[in-house]
This record gives C-alpha cells, sequence and structure tokens, in this order.
C-alpha cells in the first residue's frame, strides 16, 4: 500500500436527499471506468472492484467532511450517519448533515456546492496506455478514507500516482516527475524493442539464425 493518500474529485453530483426529517445530501463520489481530466501528464480511472476490499470490511472508520476538513465533520460510517454502498456506476454516499453544519447543506441546496471528491490509499495500481497513446493509470484496489462535497475541487497532488510509475518502471521519481511535465510518461510504458542482431556473412540461413536468436532470448526470459 503506498504510503500517502491520494484524492480525487467527481464533477456535479452532489445533491439533496429526502430522508425524513433528516438534513441528508449526497451523490456518487467516484465513478467506474471513467477517464479523468489530465492530472498532468496522465489520466486516471477506477476499476469496478477499487472498493471490494472496503465494502468486504464494512467501511471501517470511513467519515464524510466538508472539503476534507478535519474540522468540518459531517458524518460517520460508524455511527450510521454515512452510509455508502457501490453499484455498477461507482461509489455512492448519503450522510446526514448535523445542525452545527446546516450552512453546508444550505450550500448544496442551493446548489453552490455541486461536486465530490474521495480520499483513498492505493494497495494496487497499473499503468498502461490509451488507444490514443496517452499514459492511463488505473486504481484496481484501494481502501477508502472519507468522502466530501466540495466548492473547491482544485486539489491535485498526483506525486503518489508518479511515484508508483517510477517503482513499475524501474526509474527515479526526479526522472518521472520531469518527465510527466514535458508530456513524455509514454516512454515509460512502451514496451522495450526486441533487437535482433544481422547475421555473419557466411551465414546461408538467415531466416533459422533469426529463429535461433528467438529461442535464446525466450529461455534468458525464464530465469
Amino acid at each position: 500500500m503506498n504510503g500517502d493518500s491520494e484524492r480525487r474529485f467527481t464533477r456535479g453530483l452532489v445533491e439533496v436527499r429526502a430522508a425524513g426529517d433528516s438534513r441528508t445530501i449526497g451523490g456518487y463520489a467516484a465513478k467506474y471506468n471513467t477517464l479523468s481530466r489530465n492530472l498532468g501528464g496522465f489520466v486516471e480511472r477506477i476499476d469496478p472492484g477499487f472498493f471490494a476490499k472496503s465494502e468486504g470490511d464494512g467501511w471501517p472508520r470511513v467519515m464524510a467532511r466538508y472539503n476534507h476538513d478535519s474540522n468540518m465533520l459531517l458524518g460517520t460510517s460508524r455511527a450510521g450517519t454515512l452510509r455508502l454502498q457501490t453499484d455498477g456506476a461507482g461509489l455512492d454516499y448519503s450522510v446526514d448533515v448535523p445542525a452545527a453544519r446546516q450552512d453546508v447543506y444550505e450550500l448544496v441546496q442551493r446548489g453552490d456546492v455541486t461536486e465530490s471528491s474521495f480520499a483513498f490509499f492505493t494497495f494496487e495500481d497499473d499503468w498502461s496506455m490509451t488507444d490514443d497513446g496517452f499514459p492511463v493509470r488505473t486504481l484496481l484496489s484501494g481502501q477508502l478514507v472519507d468522502v466530501a462535497p466540495v466548492n473547491d475541487p482544485a486539489y491535485l497532488d498526483t506525486s503518489t500516482g508518479l511515484r508508483s510509475l517510477a517503482e513499475k518502471a524501474g526509474a527515479e521519481l526526479a526522472e518521472v516527475r520531469a518527465a510527466a511535465e514535458a508530456g513524455e510518461l509514454k516512454r515509460f510504458l512502451a514496451p522495450a524493442p526486441t533487437i535482433i542482431p544481422p547475421t555473419g556473412q557466411g551465414d546461408t540461413h538467415p531466416v533459422m539464425a533469426v529463429r535461433q536468436r528467438r529461442a535464446e532470448l525466450m529461455q534468458r526470459r525464464t530465469f
């Protein structure tokens, strides 16, 4: 598991929800298989199994906090004031806003706050490229930390994702960061070409020589 938590946001999904006398708001904190905006040289998507561990454990110690602010607690999974569920679209949440946070409820009700965010730790991810040849990170499994209605989704820290790519590529983090700034991350994802040296001048069977060289390379990969 990566040691740093990450945050991502989802546009236009916070709403007031009818729940008796409770001041309830909610929406999708995350959407599956939807490419994010450019996060600084790469995009992300969330695999449908990403929250399986947290859900299987009963969403332990997950909180809802306005703008991820620890002083703006809205509800918790432990108390049942925060309810989480996954479906075919993504991670949905509903939270009963306390009276002391009536302002947050009103901001959502008026449409001033329309976006959600979630914080998480990553257990496993994968790197590949889109059909257009742009680097994409797929979040495969992780631990949910909190969900949050946010009025400023500009928070963006991709250092953990870039560290993951550096580890997988066997490269220095500084090198990967520099490539991200230059829009050249795909060079860490392109497969290394197999180079077969030319046959000698006296070789009268070039096709057999190529096949033999390929067999030697495959044999080396098995060790």
